[in-house]
């Protein structure tokens, strides 16, 4: 009985250094974007988006970077103007339009807790980016109310998009284990989006913080090294200033003015994002609320303002 009691602890003990004494190299995961997820009113301008992603450790040669990931993932946002009734169809303060796209980027986390992150993204805006369809069904899934308005939307227009973000944190030598603050900024060019933000993000743990090189706050969670057992909880947030060079899905395609409405940008508008970030061993989980300000200009109906929407993110760690 002792011998087969000695081998079930030693058969145990194996399983676990092989399920948690691996390093998990890679994560899948999505992103699922929604204003319902704040209030069940609110369906108004950044309406749905949801992202399916996968990422990888790449090769890295470099002593000062801890990690380079490489990144894939398809994705689609869907806009709509503040009312959707069918009393309100000639009321639009903004386009309906779809955003359907594939990303390849790759992020570079230093050993001084800065990120720089690089992607590229191809699709289409428009009808070829099926946001009617993918609302329409998902409205009669949940049972919600009919969106009228969707012979209005933006015609086709081709998306070639890159993006970079660049984070550095601050007071590095005043080290603290629960707090810590960064300064970000970005930009987006191309056929779609053109514009920059900057702003200053904190993090606030409820365990003590990771580094950023292995925190899943940029993305960083995947690693070479044996991971036994990984608590990650803390609450962030992020207030930013962006300037808008151009948006297709206000504006419609640069290469033509056909679509029958748009409007002029309000360029300069104050963004937020706060939210809460989790992980347990293999598994990432994220609730984050955002702001947005004021996007374009509406001198007929004068209704469009700032909004604001939720945003859920879940990853799985893999060998």
């Amino acid at each position: 009985m002792m011998e087969n009691r000695n081998i079930f602890l030693a058969l145990f003990l194996l399983i676990s250094v092989l399920t948690f004494g691996q390093g998990r190299s890679k994560e899948i995961g999505f992103i699922t974007d929604n204003d319902l997820y704040t209030s069940f009113k609110n369906d108004m301008y950044y309406t749905n988006g949801l992202e399916i992603f996968y990422r990888f450790l790449s090769k890295n040669n470099n002593a000062k970077i801890n990690k380079k990931i490489t990144e894939f993932r398809v994705g689609q946002y869907i806009y709509n103007p503040r009312f959707i009734n069918e009393e309100a169809v000639t009321i639009n303060d903004r386009p309906f339009t779809g955003y359907l796209f594939a990303e390849a980027g790759r992020s570079f986390f230093y050993q001084s807790e800065s990120v720089f992150k690089t992607d590229f993204q191809i699709g289409f805006m428009g009808p070829n980016a099926f946001g009617e369809e993918m609302q329409e069904s998902f409205h009669k899934i949940i049972g919600y109310k009919k969106v009228y308005g969707w012979e209005n939307q933006l015609h086709n227009a081709l998306a070639l998009q890159a993006h970079v973000l660049y984070s550095k944190k601050l007071f590095p030598k005043k080290h603290h284990d629960f707090t810590d603050f960064h300064f970000q900024s970005e930009a987006n060019f191309g056929t779609i989006f053109t514009g920059v933000s900057t702003g200053f993000l904190a993090r606030f743990g409820f365990k003590k913080l990771l580094p950023v090189y292995d925190s899943n706050l940029h993305d960083a969670s995947v690693s070479l090294e044996s991971q036994y057992i990984i608590r990650e909880f803390y609450f962030y947030a992020m207030p930013s200033v962006n300037y808008q060079f151009y948006d297709a899905t206000i504006q419609g395609s640069m290469f033509n003015d056909t679509s029958p409405l748009t409007f002029d940008l309000e360029p300069l508008r104050f963004n937020a994002e706060a939210g809460l970030k989790y992980r347990y061993n293999n598994f990432n989980i994220s609730y984050s609320f955002l702001y947005r300000g004021r996007e374009l200009k509406d001198p007929v109906n004068n209704t469009n303002t700032g909004y604001f929407y939720g945003s859920i993110r879940l990853g799985f760690l893999l060998k």
